[in-house]
């Protein structure tokens, strides 16, 4: 998939199954109860657990599994990472609308908190440079993540080379912030969060896991880690294992465990 012209998001298929999830999970109550949990085609899972919604710091364990109905397995030790500078808020992802807790806005400083599929990697190397099994896009000058709320562009990013600079005005995205941010690394290497994959206005755009600036400054919404983590995964993730990222308070990690299937153990 191409994301400089795309939605963040997956394919059709991708999103008739967390459709039919969600439906699903209405007519059980909120739970999901279907054999591999929510996203049964999963075997990867990248789970960041906070202290609390307040809380811009979280720990991010990486698992894999090799069918539906196996256990999930740890692949290396945990990390520590950065959120929002405001915490996390629930998101629009895989996982069915929750009631309690802050809900994500645009511009609201939070991470958003759910279970949301794993898209593209990107960065500034040359594509030749970099192998993911995710698929990688290298950014240019160019490209921007549209995070205009009124924009027909909303939470895509695009090359403003093609679609024209007027369709990126106001947009604060730079994906190659090293050319427009004063030299900044953050989007050096990275992937794609699919939070709000229909592009709600004002949901919440351009999400990220990406390179912190340090593990003392927080992220304007995304999760950011250190180098190496970030190489690790980038290294181990696979796309036709279709990855999910769930991130969670420690209260609605405990609370959803079972119903969602994650593994035991995780802390922030």
């Amino acid at each position: 998939m191409d994301i400089r012209t795309k939605p963040l998001s997956r394919s059709p298929r991708t999103r008739w199954r967390r459709v039919a999830a969600v439906l699903l999970s209405a007519m059980l109550g909120g739970t999901v109860a279907a054999q591999g949990g929510p996203w049964p085609d999963a075997r990867q899972l990248v789970l960041v657990v906070s202290a609390d919604w307040d809380a811009p710091r979280g720990r991010l364990h990486a698992y894999q599994r090799h069918a539906p109905d196996a256990a999930w397995q740890a692949v290396g030790g945990g990390a520590e990472v950065v959120l929002g500078r405001a915490g996390s808020a629930w998101g629009i992802g895989l996982h069915p609308r929750q009631s309690g807790g802050p809900h994500k806005r645009e511009g609201d400083g939070r991470s958003p908190a759910g279970a949301f599929a794993i898209g593209a990697a990107f960065g500034y190397a040359d594509a030749d440079a970099v192998a993911s099994g995710l698929g990688y896009r290298a950014m240019t000058a160019t490209d921007w993540c549209v995070d205009v709320p009124g924009s027909p562009l909303y939470n895509r990013i695009v090359d403003s080379a093609a679609v024209g600079e007027a369709a990126v005005a106001g947009a604060t995205e730079p994906m190659r912030r090293d050319i427009h941010a004063d030299g900044d690394q953050r989007y050096r290497a990275g992937f794609v969060i699919d939070h709000n994959p229909d592009a709600s206005a004002g949901a919440g755009s351009c999400i990220f896991a990406h390179l912190w600036d340090s593990p003392d400054t927080p992220t304007a919404g995304c999760t950011a880690m250190a180098a190496p983590r970030m190489q690790t995964l980038l290294g181990w993730l696979e796309r036709e294992a279709a990855p999910v990222f769930v991130l969670l308070p420690e209260s609605e990690y405990r609370r959803l465990r079972e119903a969602w299937r994650l593994p035991a153990g995780a802390a922030p």
